[in-house]
């Protein structure tokens, strides 16, 4: 079958369309002008005033806190609930626990925040915690809307998993928390390093729900930038995304490799 002309074209264009803006912020990091739009010579002082500013490295540490933290709570509640959902087909509330799951996905994120926002409130009337709002509350609501994540991915690996496996690894004596943590848990590790990667990269990007339940002392790295763009973007964020950007850049490229040299599987 002939292959269209237009293919390329297309994927080019796509290409472009995601990756020009990337370049560009990469370039202007090197700005010489204050001014992000005009070119006025090669430097590398942003830099230098990045690593000065200790009020955005302060935010970028914290947000990379919360993102830890929340990915793996998310993470352990994300697994429990895939298993359940998978596992035991049959039980009271399992329409509920599988509705509940799936709200955050479809939900607003300003619907989510203000909801989260009020259940804090009320807390803090009825239980007298949390004292007030601050980092323990932003962890707690990127923990429930990385748990959905987390469960969706988790379950869709579990529904394709070869009961025998289990049922052998049974049949020899192992117990069923042996086999979950020996033969189950391997098998979708995979699975388990994608959900703790999409709830890491959802809190570490998130400023809407940030924005609802954050508290003095608590502004992340969103927070930080959204709040300076409205200003006008300064040099020095163009130098942080930059950074940023490399890590992951290094980060994909040493997966690929791992994955490459990885030895392959005949059939």
């Amino acid at each position: 079958m002939k292959r269209s002309p237009l293919i390329p074209i297309i994927a080019t264009a796509g290409f472009i369309f995601l990756y020009a803006p990337i370049i560009s912020l990469v370039v202007f990091s090197f700005n010489d002008n204050r001014l992000v739009t005009v070119w006025g010579g090669f430097t590398t002082r942003w830099y230098g005033e990045l690593f000065a500013n200790s009020k955005l490295l302060l935010a970028a540490v914290r947000s990379l806190e919360i993102a830890t933290i929340a990915a793996s709570i998310a993470l352990v509640l994300g697994t429990l609930c895939a298993v359940c959902l998978v596992r035991f087909r049959r039980f009271r509330g399992r329409s509920v626990l599988a509705g509940t799951v799936a709200a955050p996905l479809v939900m607003p994120d300003v619907i989510t925040g203000l909801a989260l926002l009020l259940l804090f409130a009320t807390a803090r009337t009825l239980i007298g915690w949390p004292a007030q709002n601050g980092i323990p509350t932003i962890i707690i609501a990127h923990s429930v809307v990385c748990m959905a994540y987390v469960t969706v991915v988790v379950q869709s690996r579990l529904s394709e998993l070869d009961l025998s496996l289990e049922e052998a690894a049974m049949d020899l004596g192992a117990t069923p928390v042996r086999v979950f943590f020996d033969i189950t848990l391997p098998i979708i590790a995979p699975a388990l390093v994608s959900g703790w990667l999409l709830g890491f990269t959802i809190s570490l990007d998130d400023v809407v729900i940030a924005q609802f339940v954050a508290g003095p002392g608590s502004t992340t790295l969103p927070m930080e930038i959204f709040s300076k763009v409205r200003l006008g973007v300064s040099p020095d964020i163009n130098a942080l995304a930059t950074i940023i950007i490399g890590i992951v850049a290094l980060g994909v490229g040493i997966a690929t490799v791992l994955q490459l040299r990885r030895p392959k599987v005949r059939a």
